[in-house]
This record gives structure tokens, C-alpha cells and sequence, in this order.
């Protein structure tokens, strides 16, 4: 039995690449190989990884059709969401149906890069169906790493109302800060806002002792600091050594801080009443943690707080257009 060329064992390939390595169409339809698209094949014993099943469906879907939502995203290092259907945007009625794969129709594409539509018009396509704390985990890593602006993501909302995502990501820009460095601070970050606990800093920096130190959320006003503790944080003993003299430098300046696991935000509730107490214990008297239906929007879908697609053509477009 003839030798699969090895430039076909790499990953996914077109009939044309096939030919050109001497592999018939009769040979396509042997057992060795399996059909992933309408002309895309790959050899059968071959894993694919996610970004060679990205190369399978640019290589069926037409060179206009560009990666958008989570697929763009994920090309940008963030991995959130289900990794499937691929999700790909193309100007004009163009109807294609092919597995693990959605292709989104528009009349105007937005903005594009090197890869796809941009970064921020990719996060404004997935608001239209996130919800409201992985938007807020979402948009925040985006504007930490530079890859889009709050003002850019407004403009871009505002100057296309009629997108999808355009009237959720301006509901969301409000609650939006870059200054979060992970998306489990993000989201440890809005759980406190959003139940009415005073806003803390994210990642303000101390000095203690001479040494400077940084809190993932810091309370300045009554010294308390709370830390999200990730898997790095018992793994790596450098880390694990960095966190005990962080914590011995707190205590010996009477900051009182909360560690948060990812076990502990699983139960927002439980966690909020933990930082308040936390923050009584340093002088804070303001009002208690509200955990009602204003926490509750936290885990709901974005749409839900901006209404029908079909009453914001018209009672929404003025209220957009003041947050300009």
C-alpha cells in the first residue's frame, strides 16, 4: 500500500493539495482518509487541535468569510466559551451550511485585521449572546492586554447601533476596567460591585516596610486587601513563598485581607458577606452586601438588560447616542 505524503499528515488539506501530492480523488475516498468540509480532508488517524480545525473551515468557507465572537477571540490567546461552532462572519446572503461551524451574515462587515474581524469587533459580536459577568471577564482581559480602547468600543457601538452586540456593549462599557490582570480578578471584582459593596481597586499597590506590594482588590479607605489564590499559588513554591510574606507584611500593618479559591467563587453570596465582615472589622459602617435581583443580573445573559432587538431601533438610539 502506497505512503500517505507526509505534507498531508500535518493536518487538513484541500483536493487541490491532494492532487498536487499525487493523491487521486479515488484515494480520498479510501479509508484513510476522512472528508471534514466539501473539499477538505484530512488523514484519519490524524488529532486534530482546535487551530487545525480553524485552517479545515477557512479552507471550505469562501476568503471573505472572517473569524469573529469566541473563535477570533481565542485566536488572541483567550481561551472562554465552547470551542465549537466556529464562528465566521460574511458580507452579504450567503448561505452555507457546514458542521462545527456558524457563519453570520451582514450587510456591512465591521472592521478587519490581519486574522479576522479586530479584536473589539469581535468582542461585540459575542456580548449579543454573553452573559453579563463573562462579558465583564471578557471585555476587561481585552483592554489589560491592549487589544482594544473603551472609547474604541463605544465608537464602534455607536457608529452601528444595528449590530448585533452594539447595545449590549455599551450597557456593559460602564463596568469595564483594565486594570484587572486575570479573568478570575474580574470576576471576583464585579461580584463586590455588583453587590453595592464600595468599588475597590483593582491591583493598587502599597508600601509596606519599604517593600511595594499589590493587592488584586484593595478597600485603601479601610485597609483591606483581597487576594484571588489560583492554582499557581500552591503549585509553584516561589509564588506560594511570595503570598506568605504578602500576608506577613499585612498583618504586621494591620491590613486585613480575604484569599478567594475558585471553590469560594462558586458561592458569590457567601463570599460578599465574608469581605463585608472583613471590611466592618476596619472601619467600614456603610450598608451591608445587597444580594438581591441587582447581584442576580450578574449571571443572566447581557440582551436580557438592554430589551428586544426590535424595541431598540427606535426607544434606544437616543439613549446610545448620550453615552457619546
Amino acid at each position: 500500500m502506497r505512503e500517505i505524503p507526509e505534507q498531508l499528515r500535518s493536518g487538513p488539506f484541500t483536493r487541490a493539495s491532494a492532487q498536487a501530492a499525487d493523491v487521486s480523488s479515488r484515494m480520498l475516498q479510501g479509508r484513510r482518509f476522512v472528508r471534514l468540509h466539501p473539499g477538505v480532508w484530512a488523514c484519519r488517524d490524524t488529532v486534530l487541535t482546535w487551530e487545525q480545525r480553524l485552517l479545515a473551515a477557512r479552507l471550505a468557507l469562501p476568503e471573505r468569510a472572517h473569524p469573529t465572537a469566541e473563535t477570533r477571540l481565542r485566536l488572541l490567546g483567550l481561551d472562554i466559551g465552547a470551542d465549537t461552532p466556529l464562528r465566521f462572519v460574511v458580507q452579504g446572503d450567503h448561505h452555507l451550511a457546514l458542521d462545527g461551524i456558524f457563519l453570520h451574515r451582514t450587510v456591512r462587515l465591521p472592521p478587519l485585521d490581519a486574522d479576522g474581524v479586530t479584536p473589539t469587533a469581535a468582542y461585540l459580536a459575542y456580548c449579543a449572546r454573553a452573559r453579563v459577568v463573562d462579558a465583564i471577564k471578557v471585555g476587561d482581559w481585552l483592554l489589560h492586554h491592549g487589544h482594544m480602547t473603551l472609547a474604541g468600543l463605544v465608537e464602534l457601538a455607536l457608529e452601528a447601533p444595528w449590530r448585533a452586540g452594539a447595545h449590549e456593549a455599551v450597557w456593559v462599557s460602564d463596568h469595564l476596567d483594565g486594570r484587572s490582570r486575570s479573568l478570575p480578578e474580574s470576576e471576583l471584582r464585579a461580584i463586590v460591585v455588583f453587590a453595592k459593596l464600595p468599588a475597590p481597586e483593582p491591583n493598587g499597590a502599597m508600601e509596606l516596610d519599604g517593600v511595594r506590594v499589590i493587592a488584586d482588590l484593595l478597600f485603601r479607605q479601610w485597609h483591606t486587601a483581597v487576594e484571588y489564590e489560583g492554582v499557581q499559588h500552591q503549585e509553584e513554591r516561589a509564588v506560594y513563598v511570595a503570598d506568605l510574606d504578602r500576608y506577613h507584611l499585612y498583618r504586621g500593618h494591620g491590613v486585613g485581607y480575604v484569599q478567594v479559591t475558585k471553590e469560594r467563587l462558586k458561592h458569590p453570596r457567601t463570599l460578599v458577606g465574608t469581605i463585608h465582615r472583613e471590611l466592618v472589622a476596619h472601619g467600614y459602617d456603610g450598608p451591608p452586601p445587597d444580594v438581591g435581583a441587582g447581584f442576580a443580573v450578574l449571571w443572566t445573559r447581557l440582551s436580557d438588560q438592554v430589551g428586544p432587538r426590535r424595541a431598540r431601533a427606535q426607544g434606544r438610539r437616543t439613549r446610545l447616542g448620550a453615552v457619546s
